[in-house]
Order: structure tokens, then sequence, then C-alpha cells
């Protein structure tokens, strides 16, 4: 049976599963150039989907009451090289170190990461979401290529959301009311605050090129913003249904 370690970007359990039903055995894990570089993994022996696995021997794991980790061990870096200032910012003086990663650890040892500190939404009500957790539910649909998730001090939720042309076409399906459905789905189960009340079509998907995406092909949410800031607008246009 193959095995995979996965790091470098979230891995839903739906798609890890699917993996692994397949005979395709994955291992989540994770860590920062800072740590060097990995901090915990997911073994054969000791694995749970849905999570990067258990913290390695010799590193301390606590969680902020923002929800970020925040680790300390010998493997973490002692500071960054002639930035004095970047390391008072990540490196607390006793030693705990700043993932800027949000996430949370269960009673068993194992570390789920739920999004980026620097990406959580706050919304005008004052509610923290996370939006990597509503994209990775919309792309888990062979549908959607690309989802970005708009709240930041708005009233409420929405989503920009790109098609797949080749699978949209083969289904021959409305796009309207395939991703209402989608939408629907993703509702489904989660609290008010945090449901997708509108979304949007976009004609075309989020590019490098156009400096949407880095090269790894994560999102940079503020040029997305700014590049779509009519559709997002229109989003907020008049109260959500």
């Amino acid at each position: 049976m193959c095995q995979l370690r996965s790091t470098g970007a979230p891995l839903s359990s739906e798609l890890a599963a699917f993996f692994i039903g397949a005979g395709l055995e994955i291992y989540e894990g994770y860590g920062l150039t800072e740590t060097s570089p990995v901090i915990a993994v997911n073994t054969p022996s000791k694995r749970k989907i849905g999570t990067v696995g258990p913290i390695l021997p010799g590193v301390e794991v606590k969680i902020a009451d923002d929800g970020e980790i925040l680790l300390r061990g010998r493997g973490i870096m002692r500071g960054y090289y002639n930035r004095p200032e970047d390391t008072a910012e990540a490196l607390e003086a006793d030693g705990w170190f700043h993932t800027g990663d949000i996430g949370q650890q269960d009673a068993d040892g194992f570390v789920t990461i739920t999004d980026r500190k620097k990406d959580i939404l706050v919304t005008a009500g004052g509610k923290n979401i996370a939006p990597q957790n509503l994209e990775n539910a919309l792309k888990s649909s062979r549908f959607v290529s690309q989802a970005l998730v708009v709240g930041d001090r708005r009233p409420y939720v929405t989503a920009l959301v790109t098609l797949d042309e080749a699978e949209l076409a083969s289904s021959g399906r409305d796009p309207q009311k395939l991703v209402q459905g989608l939408v629907d789905d993703v509702n489904r189960d989660r609290m008010r605050v945090e449901q997708i009340k509108r979304f949007a079509i976009l004609p075309r998907d989020f590019s490098q090129e156009e400096g949407e995406v880095t090269p790894t092909l994560k999102l940079r949410r503020k040029v997305i913003h700014e590049h779509f800031a009519d559709e997002i607008e229109r989003l907020y246009a008049g109260e959500a249904g």
C-alpha cells in the first residue's frame, strides 16, 4: 500500500478519507521553517483524519486566548537574523513562538489547524469566522475550482466562486442553481453567523498572472478584494435573504 505525507496546504477530511479508501495512505503533518520544521505528524500507528497529528516529543504546545497555536522547544528558532523587531513579535521572553495559525488540541493530543490568524474574518457583529473551513467545503465539489469567503467587518458572510467549465458543461446544469445547492450543503449544521448568505459566480479563475494567488496557489485576499470590489459590493447591496 502506497504511503504519502501531506504538508503545505490544508487537506479536507473527506478527501483524505477518499484516498485512504482507494488504498492510498496519507499522513498529514504540520510545521514551519522556524520550527525546524516538523512539530506534528500522523503516523501508521497513531493517526486521526482531519488533524495534523500529535505533537512530537520535545515540543510544547498551548493555545492562546484568541486561538493561536504557540510552540516551545529545542527545535524552535532563537530569532530572525538581524531582525530584532520581528523576533520580538514572534517570540515571547519565555520562549513561546507565535505560529500565526489558529487551531486546537484535543484530549488525545492531536492538533487541528483551522486557519491563519491574519485571515480570520471578524463580522460587524464581532463574530470570528474561519474562511478556509467554508472555502474548503465549497471546493470539495468537482464543480468548484476556487472560492473566497468575504465577511470581515460585514453584516454577514458571502462568497466569490469560480466554476470548472468542463465539469459544468458535461453536467448540463444551471450554474446558479448548482452553486445554491452547494452553498445550502455547506451551510447545513453550521451556526447562523457562519452561513454563507449570498454568493457571486465569477467569469474567471483567480490567477497568478493577475497577482491573485501565490506561486503555491494560496489566495492573496487583499488583491482579490480589490479586483472584484464591484462584485463584493453588490453582494452587500440591500439585506440578505
